[in-house]
């Protein structure tokens, strides 16, 4: 059954300046059991969240299946982290995922494409191995909270 692994609620950018100099500390509960998502904004409390530029990339989705052991959302800086969902395959489509609490669609708008910061974040070389599995960029379509947990998904065309 597919699975929510993580997810991740960050206030700040912390990719800044020059990846061979790391990221800005993380801070305190990033990571967290559940996310508020609000249609056309993103995440609530998400650096993210209602700024323009970012609605058609407000939430983004990456599968576990491609991410070395040990590595997660704090070191790909994707907002969920998912199992059993083939996600890099869903642009243009709807993804709809719901963790008890009823269905909450995403719009899957484009690939979000790995970037440098991945070697020093994972190790080095983990930015050419993600090269096409860096996960999607989505617009939330509707209000709704996701669990970290079992997840009911169903994918539909918009």
């Amino acid at each position: 059954m597919p699975e929510i692994v993580e997810l991740l609620a960050s206030p700040v950018h912390r990719f800044e300046g020059r990846p061979a100099d790391g990221p800005a500390p993380a801070p305190r509960g990033e990571l967290v059991d559940q996310i508020q998502i609000r249609a056309g904004l993103g995440i609530v409390g998400d650096r993210y969240f209602n700024h323009p530029a970012h609605r058609d990339a407000a939430v983004t989705v990456i599968a576990r299946e491609f991410l070395p052991p040990g590595a997660g959302l704090t070191q790909v800086r994707r907002n969920v982290l998912v199992t059993g969902i083939a996600v890099d395959d869903l642009v243009g489509q709807i993804l709809s995922m719901d963790s008890g609490s009823g269905p909450v669609r995403l719009a899957v708008t484009r690939r979000a494409n790995p970037c440098a910061w991945l070697d020093a974040t994972i190790a080095p070389g983990a930015w050419k191995k993600l090269r096409g599995h860096g996960g999607v960029r989505c617009r939330p379509l509707d209000d709704g909270t996701l669990r970290v947990g079992p997840v009911e998904v169903s994918i539909g065309t918009g």
